[in-house]
């Protein structure tokens, strides 16, 4: 139970970090270039963002069918969750699917969750 709670504090404290990040940029609220996609981005939108993902993060945590560390989870600006990883069986990988499905803000989700042999 110990490690579980540890993870999950590890896990979310991971997920913070890019918002503490925005918080110590420089540029204003207004929208700034992202680097990675050439969108414009407001830190408003990074936070919801992260939270998306912590949320499904947590809830996977929460689940003992689903491996939390073994599945990767990243959401876009307009709440599309790509779901990457390798999963121990396709009920695992239906499962991920489903939990970030049920998470609110999400749009859509795109299943990317590879079956380990």
């Amino acid at each position: 139970m110990k490690k579980r709670i540890a993870t999950t504090a590890l896990v979310i404290g991971a997920l913070a970090l890019p918002i503490a990040g925005f918080a110590q940029t420089a540029t204003p609220p207004a929208k700034a270039p992202d680097q990675a996609t050439g969108t414009k981005e407001t830190v408003k939108d990074a936070v919801k963002d992260s939270m998306i993902t912590a949320k499904i993060k947590a809830e996977f945590m929460k689940d003992p069918a689903v491996s939390a560390l073994a599945i990767k989870v990243d959401t876009d600006d307009k709440g599309v969750v790509q779901l990457s990883g390798t999963a121990k069986s396709q009920a695992e990988a239906d499962k991920a699917v489903q939990i970030a499905k049920a998470t609110q803000g999400v749009t859509n989700v795109k299943n990317d969750i590879k079956i380990a042999p």
